[in-house]
């Protein structure tokens, strides 16, 4: 077994390491002791599901950087809706039709998968 310190966001885990050969059957490993929760500055709530009909998805994993529209705002097929930052580089996700913003499912500093829905846009 090898002892390993790893620290994830700003704490601290002793973490121990079992080497096994390829041909052993695996072993169900212990339930790991939970990480301490801090508390959370409360944020403000992203609306539930997609209002519109035409919906925005992530095109990629990223972190939200940036919110430019908001519920209500008129917008031309192109125009930036949110950014997001993926592999240290900002990308610009744009509306896909002209309308008008039915919800804005995402907030600044979100984390994003591929396929999360970012927006949605009566067309």
């Amino acid at each position: 077994m090898k002892r390993y310190n790893i620290t994830v966001n700003g704490t601290a885990y002793d973490v121990t390491v079992e080497e096994t050969d390829a041909s052993a059957a695996p072993v169900a490993a212990a339930a790991p002791a939970p990480a301490p929760k801090k508390a959370a500055a409360p944020k403000a709530a992203a609306p539930a599901g997609g209002a519109g009909n035409v919906k925005i998805e992530a095109p990629m994993p990223g972190t939200v950087m940036d919110v430019k529209l908001k519920v209500g705002d008129k917008v031309t097929n192109g125009t930036p809706i949110v950014i997001i930052e993926a592999m240290k580089m900002e990308n610009e996700i744009p509306a896909t039709c002209d309308g008008t913003i039915a919800s804005i499912n995402v907030n600044k500093g979100d984390s994003v998968n591929t396929g999360t829905l970012i927006a949605t846009i009566n067309a």
